[in-house]
């Protein structure tokens, strides 16, 4: 962040990075400048040691003179303790009326689910959000709070976010305290989820479920196909074709003939993983060349229609869950639980946005990317 105050010239040459990051104008008014290009003025404020953010609008639309007169502006007010909506407290903040819905419709909810939402409120709604009435509550807003999720990669957080923000305003409608869901205004605005034609499991209680059904399955090499797609979130393709040669200590070697994007690329190994190759190991035919190899003993490896029709068998249909859908679950999973985008990124191995950086990265992030992977299979573990 910036020690000297902004200047309009400074602004103008901004330009966006790998990562979202801050520059101060002072009096708490900074300028967040997004991967996209975009660049979001926001109010950073504490009451009770807690910060909060407002935002208020983007650059070059909101000047730098506007910025600085609207936080003065909003400061004054909050240092006499007038509500920012300018009139006294009546419980029709947003966060005041999250609080009732949550509470209202938690007894209906998966306790495990019920946590989450408010985990998704406190942690990306709630430091925005949290102090504006709802009547006043805009689509930019809310659009800004869904972007922040979505500049770094996490579009199915970003839509999770839209989702829960609009649950909150309907219900604020039904009970006479608003007129407008602002989230409708946003169709199309965010980014399509990755993959999102492939069906997947993204709450706690539907991933325990499934890893209990595929533990239960009765296919031995079908079954390890699945848990070790699970626990190394590789493509099924590149699962399907594994050999035993590419398997060195705790890392999978992948050569660059297999993978997409024609890029050698390494996956570490966690401990279930190791003990799941173990196993294969001990009862694999002598002169088996593939992890997974075909029913028909014929030399070649698995079909790629196996999982399919495994997941079919355990009750999940189409538009249930896939193959695909492991790794958009385990995406999903980690960004949620705080692990680096950059780092997520590289273990499924997507394409880097810098083609000099890509050709030398197979190796990239290697041991967070095992640590990571560890903490993983220990959470699958848990469920």
């Amino acid at each position: 962040m910036s020690g000297k105050p902004l200047t309009e010239l400074a602004l103008k040459a901004l330009k966006p990075k790998e990562k979202v990051y801050s520059l101060s104008d002072g009096n708490g008014l900074i300028i967040e400048v997004r991967p996209s290009g975009s660049r979001y003025w926001i109010i950073r404020y504490w009451i009770a040691g807690k910060e909060h953010r407002k935002s208020l609008g983007t650059y070059p639309d909101v000047s730098l003179k506007e910025a600085r007169s609207q936080n003065v502006d909003f400061r004054r007010r909050l240092g006499t303790g007038e509500d920012m909506s300018g009139r006294p407290k009546s419980g029709d903040t947003f966060g005041e009326i999250a609080e009732e819905w949550h509470q209202k419709h938690s007894a209906n909810l998966d306790p495990a689910y019920s946590a989450k939402v408010h985990t998704r409120l406190e942690k990306y709604i709630y430091p925005r959000l949290a102090e504006i009435p709802i009547r006043e509550l805009a689509p930019s807003t809310v659009l800004d709070t869904c972007r922040v999720m979505e500049d770094l990669g996490a579009y199915e957080i970003a839509h999770r976010i839209r989702q829960i923000i609009g649950m909150v305003c309907r219900y604020a409608i039904a009970s006479g305290r608003s007129e407008f869901d602002p989230t409708s205004a946003l169709k199309g605005a965010l980014h399509p989820v990755r993959n999102q034609h492939h069906a997947t499991i993204v709450d706690r209680e539907g991933i325990g479920d499934l890893m209990r059904r595929i533990n239960a399955y009765p296919g031995r090499i079908v079954r390890a196909a699945m848990l070790f797609s699970v626990y190394t979130i590789a493509r099924p393709g590149e699962v399907r074709q594994a050999e035993w040669t590419e398997i060195e200590g705790d890392v999978w070697k992948i050569p660059e003939a297999k993978m997409k994007m024609r890029r050698p690329h390494l996956v570490p190994l966690c401990a279930p993983t190791l003990a799941l190759l173990r196993d294969l190991r001990a009862n694999a035919g002598r002169f088996d060349k593939y992890l997974f190899p075909s029913a028909r003993n014929d030399g070649r490896c698995m079909s790629n229609a196996a999982v399919r029709v495994a997941l079919r068998s355990m009750g999940y249909e189409a538009d249930d869950m896939s193959a695909h859908g492991i790794r958009a679950m385990a995406s999903t999973v980690l960004h949620e639980h705080g692990w680096p985008t950059d780092v997520i990124e590289r273990q499924l191995a997507h394409a880097d946005k810098s083609a000099v950086r890509a050709a030398y990265n197979h190796a990239e992030y290697l041991p967070q990317r095992r640590e990571m992977m560890q903490w993983w299979g220990d959470w699958l573990e848990g469920l």
